[in-house]
């Protein structure tokens, strides 16, 4: 039920809605009718958490849950770090769509050139997004391994708490998280991050979500698969394949051209709503015999009609 979240917002007139990028990019694909239907004027600030929040979903969330009067606190941060490292304060904070906007108290951010370590002097930077010194909240340990806690939050970049996540930093101080590190592909000789690829997707009026990995390619090292959720009025066509080969080649450039669209009714996430990317990768690289742990998986049959419909059967 599309409208399940619309309708406990009203009949408990929550004043507080914290969700997921991926949650509301599905519910984009639901049509706005779902939200017209119910009262949700006790909501006073809207959340987003879990992952890079594209532009798009920003503005839909904004518009159309928000009616353009609830701030929208997009954050960053991780169970490591024990509360929020990158948030606006609601009401105070000016928002960029996209944007987890300025640290939080306490909290010093660092951009540092993911090769040489070295931090980025100067405003607007590119890189690995680090910590430098301690903030309130911060973990101490793992229980009962300190030094795989050290190798990895410490051991990449001394004298840094690394977060495992890229960003750029603008020419007014906001940070915008890019994605894991390890979202990377490398294509013909480029590294582009993962979240781009799928940003430009999701931009095109057809896509409701979209998830890129990266599988092995003879010619390039790795090619670029992307798995397209359409919005529910959609139909998937070759056509529409090759219109949106064009979109992202347009909106990004040629490089960044899927190899490979898979239509996906749906994708694998856990119940809280986090796509398991570990899953879409393998079953893009055609070795989805060897799935792994799927326990937390919210809806196990979407990842046997992601095998069934796969594009790589080489």
């Amino acid at each position: 039920d599309a409208g399940r979240f619309w309708q406990v917002c009203q009949d408990l007139k929550v004043t507080q809605f914290y969700t997921a990028p991926t949650v509301i990019r599905a519910l984009m694909g639901q049509g706005t009718e779902w939200v017209e239907k119910y009262d949700l004027s006790a909501l006073k600030v809207l959340g987003s958490v879990g992952e890079p929040i594209n532009p798009e979903a920003w503005e839909w969330y904004n518009t159309h849950v928000g009616k353009g009067r609830c701030p929208i606190v997009d954050t960053w941060w991780q169970t490591e770090t024990g509360g929020h490292l990158l948030t606006p304060l609601p009401g105070a904070t000016p928002t960029k769509p996209g944007s987890a906007t300025k640290p939080f108290f306490g909290v010093q951010p660092v951009v540092l050139e993911p090769e040489s370590g070295k931090e980025i002097d100067g405003v607007e930077a590119e890189g690995v997004l680090c910590l430098k010194d301690s903030w309130p909240g911060q973990m101490r340990t793992v229980w009962g391994d300190h030094e795989r806690f050290q190798d990895t939050y410490f051991s990449q970049y001394k004298g840094y708490y690394f977060s495992g996540d890229g960003c750029r930093r603008d020419k007014d101080g906001y940070y915008w998280v890019t994605g894991r590190v390890d979202d990377v592909i490398n294509v013909s000789g480029h590294r582009m991050g993962t979240a781009e690829v799928e940003s430009a997707l999701v931009a095109h009026a057809a896509v409701a979500e979209a998830a890129v990995v990266g599988y092995p390619h003879e010619i390039k090292g790795q090619g670029i698969y992307a798995y397209v959720t359409l919005m529910n009025d959609v139909e998937p066509t070759d056509e529409l394949r090759k219109e949106l080969e064009k979109w992202v080649r347009t909106e990004i450039g040629p490089i960044a051209k899927p190899d490979l669209i898979q239509w996906a009714p749906g994708l694998p996430k856990t119940r809280s709503g986090k796509i398991m990317r570990r899953i879409l990768r393998k079953i893009a690289e055609n070795d989805y015999g060897a799935l792994g742990d799927t326990s937390t998986l919210a809806d196990p049959s979407v990842v046997d009609d992601l095998i069934e419909n796969r594009m790589n059967r080489a």
